[in-house]
Formats: C-alpha cells, sequence, structure tokens
C-alpha cells in the first residue's frame, strides 16, 4: 500500500473562537464543498463535533456513481486539531490533520492527508490519472471559499 500526501495551510482574517466554531460544526462542510461533488451529510448528529463521533455522507466523484463515506472524529483538542478519519469510503486508508493555529492577523489553518488508494497497483495508477487532481481541486475549490467566507467580508455568514 502506497501512502500519498496532500498538505495545505490558509490564513484565515478571524480569531481562533470564529475559526473553530465554523470548523467544528459538520453543517458547515458543504459549504466548502465544490457543488459538483453533490456532498450530502446524512448523520443527524451533527450539531458539534467531539471524539468518536461518526459522520456518513453521501458524494457524488464520478457523474452518476454516488459514494457512502463514513468518518470518525479523533484525537480532538479543543480549538487547535481534530482528525477524521475514514471507516467506509473510497480509499483504503484515509486519516485527515485539521490544525488551528493563532497568528498575527488570524489563524494559520494546516490540513494535511494521508491517504492510500484500494486496488493496488491499479488504484496506484488511477489516482495518478485522477484521483490526485480530483483532491488538489477539492482543497483549491475550499481554499477559494474559506477565502471568501473568512478573508474578504471580514466574517462568515451564518449557517443555513
Amino acid at each position: 500500500m502506497k501512502l500519498h500526501e496532500l498538505e495545505r495551510e490558509q490564513l484565515l482574517a478571524v480569531g481562533l473562537d470564529e475559526a473553530w466554531r465554523f470548523f467544528s460544526s459538520p453543517r458547515n462542510l458543504d459549504r466548502i464543498t465544490p457543488p459538483d461533488l453533490r456532498f450530502r451529510i446524512i448523520s443527524t448528529d451533527i450539531d458539534g463535533m467531539f471524539p468518536g463521533q461518526i459522520l456518513e455522507y453521501r458524494v457524488k466523484a464520478i457523474p452518476f456513481l454516488w459514494q457512502t463515506w463514513v468518518t470518525e472524529i479523533k484525537h480532538l483538542s479543543e480549538r487547535s486539531s481534530f482528525v477524521d478519519e475514514q471507516r467506509l469510503g473510497p480509499y483504503a486508508f484515509w486519516f485527515h490533520r485539521h490544525t488551528f493555529t493563532p497568528v498575527d492577523g488570524g489563524v494559520l489553518m494546516k490540513d494535511r492527508v494521508s491517504y492510500a488508494m484500494p486496488f493496488g497497483i491499479i488504484g496506484n495508477l488511477v489516482h495518478r490519472l485522477y484521483v490526485r487532481r480530483k483532491l488538489e481541486w477539492i482543497f483549491d475549490f475550499r481554499y477559494r471559499e474559506l477565502d471568501r467566507l473568512f478573508n474578504r467580508s471580514g466574517a462568515y455568514p451564518p449557517a443555513a
């Protein structure tokens, strides 16, 4: 199994409390996910975040194919970091660490995703041809949305 890494960081021009309030609400995940994925939260226990929380989503990563994705919130450190680990989904392994550090001008948010593809050599070929670009596209979209929500307006609009 080949382990892949994706890292991103972004300065958010808000305080730590505001950044944490946004990211610790699973309800906001669809706001920073490309609409093309048709991301839907299936779980009903999504008010806040806690260690051991199981979250179920549906996404349409490939046209005409819905994928169920189940993650567990792990290693939560209030106002500092949390990890979501895949329990069921498209990857053989998925470990996504989110960190939040107060800095001059706001909060430095970092994402580090460690993941592996299923199906051995075939999965790694699909990764090279499609999956890596798709993940970068998703995180590029996320970066732009977070910039729009936190940096241009000075505050994010309330969740619907």
